[in-house]
């Protein structure tokens, strides 16, 4: 679909930097365009979608969980004005101008951008990672962490930073004992977080060390051996989960050969300034930042960012201004929680929509319909994420299928039974039988699919 109108401002990405540049471009009227991303370089809202408690976050004294930040910014922005996309940017035409920006489902013109899509977490590349990948190795403790084949296990976490003794932390609710390898002798995590990792019972730090590679049979990870640096001595130490906290890559391969990038991919930008190289465009957060990389100095640059575009965008007069119209109620707010658990005296088989594991069972043995079972945990930002577009498929299908939500910390036998790894995680059932498993966020026309392919007749 392409937009005729020319956008004052396209922003690509979201995270603390994109958020803070919509929220600061909607209030200068500007009615700036966001394409969130959706898979491509992470999921909507950046790395803090899989960060648990977010403690030097100024105005949070008691902390706030990651993507509870990222859901108020992302609401803030809106009630500016801030249109919205989770959809992935696939081209950007930075050689003509307006800019070109298009989609998976639609094309914009624009006559600035800010580039704000952050950087993905970086694998090892060991010899086995492709096996044992969701049965064993991950990428992000929050999301996997609570998984049944974790439980009560040994676990190790690789890396030295902030992210990794964070992760390290997190994994001691549910694990056995966690493994914390550091390639160096030291930790570069700060020193509150170096304080809490040392004098954590349940945390071995190993120094000077590096995996070489996990092992295992039946492709159930069962340890990984390692080597120390220093007297390169290997071993095998027997964990059941491996989780990688090792560095990131600039999400930059959409402006190669139209922006000028440093050595290692990140944006460069105008010392002082956010402004790239070529006229019009701006980069913020993570994406042009390799030393700080901090929530709060994406905000700061997503600042930076807006306000230079604004100026930049004035003094060409190629403003459109948009008046938002504020209302003035104020929104009470109320902690989110999940809905209650269906029960032998709530439960109503003519229903679309259920919670629990009761339900589960009951429709598994005594239901006529196409079941969806989506697994979650509290903490798990992609969940989230797939929370709008699994109720819409839902909507679409009601009285059709049976849809479940399964949260695996409150039912984990269920989470068992089921074989899940890590969330979310959407399995369907018929005639007591698994007909097919999705992991990760997924675009609603992909569940449509294979809801189609069962039930034999799409939805019109």
């Amino acid at each position: 679909m392409t937009n005729p109108t020319v956008e004052n401002l396209v922003i690509i990405g979201s995270g603390p930097a994109g958020y803070t540049a919509a929220i600061y471009a909607a209030r200068a009227n500007l009615k700036p365009v966001m394409f969130e991303g959706f898979q491509t370089g992470g999921i909507p809202g950046g790395q803090l979608m899989t960060t648990t408690e977010v403690e030097n976050f100024p105005g949070f004294p008691e902390g706030i969980t990651g993507p509870k930040l990222m859901e108020q910014m992302k609401a803030q922005a809106e009630r500016w004005g801030t249109e919205c996309y989770t959809e992935d940017v696939i081209k950007v035409d930075l050689q003509e101008r307006p800019f070109t920006i298009q989609s998976t489902e639609r094309e914009v013109k624009a006559h600035s951008i800010i580039i704000s899509t952050g950087a993905t977490a970086k694998r090892l590349g060991l010899p086995s990672e492709h096996h044992f990948w969701s049965n064993g190795i991950s990428a992000c403790a929050i999301c996997d962490g609570a998984s049944p084949i974790f439980k009560n296990e040994e676990l190790a976490v690789i890396g030295g930073g902030d992210s990794a003794v964070e992760e390290a932390i997190y994994l001691t609710k549910y694990g056995s004992h966690v493994n914390l390898l550091v390639r160096r002798d030291s930790l570069r995590a700060s020193k509150a977080m170096q304080d809490r990792a040392l004098n954590n019972p349940k945390i071995t730090i190993h120094w000077n060390t590096v995996a070489v590679d996990a092992f295992g049979e039946g492709g159930k990870m069962e340890g990984l051996k390692i080597r120390n640096i220093q007297t390169s001595e290997e071993k095998d130490l027997p964990v059941r989960g491996l989780f990688y906290a090792v560095g990131h890559t600039p999400n930059t391969s959409l402006f190669q050969g139209q922006i000028e990038l440093d050595e290692i991919g990140y944006i460069k930008v105008k010392l002082g300034t956010v402004a790239t190289s070529v006229e019009g465009v701006f980069a913020a957060g993570d994406v042009q930042d390799h030393e700080y990389r901090q929530a709060i100095t994406a905000a700061g640059t997503g600042c930076m960012a807006a306000l230079l575009a604004e100026r930049w965008l004035s003094e060409r007069d190629l403003i459109q201004e948009y008046r938002h119209t504020q209302s003035n109620e104020t929104k009470e707010d109320k902690p989110t929680s999940s809905m209650p658990a269906d029960t032998e005296y709530t439960f109503d088989i003519n229903k679309t929509r259920h919670y629990g594991g009761y339900a589960l069972r009951k429709l598994f043995h005594e239901g006529d319909r196409l079941i969806m079972v989506k697994y979650v945990s509290p903490t798990c930002g992609p969940c989230k994420t797939l929370k709008p577009i699994l109720d819409k498929v839902a909507d679409e299908y009601d009285g059709k299928i049976y849809f479940i939500e399964i949260d695996i910390e409150a039912d984990p036998e269920i989470a068992q039974m089921g074989q899940i790894t890590g969330t979310p995680t959407v399995q369907f059932f018929k005639d007591q039988e698994l007909l097919h498993e999705m992991r990760g966020v997924k675009q609603r026309s992909e569940f449509r699919q294979v809801i189609d392919r069962y039930l034999g007749v799409g939805v019109s």
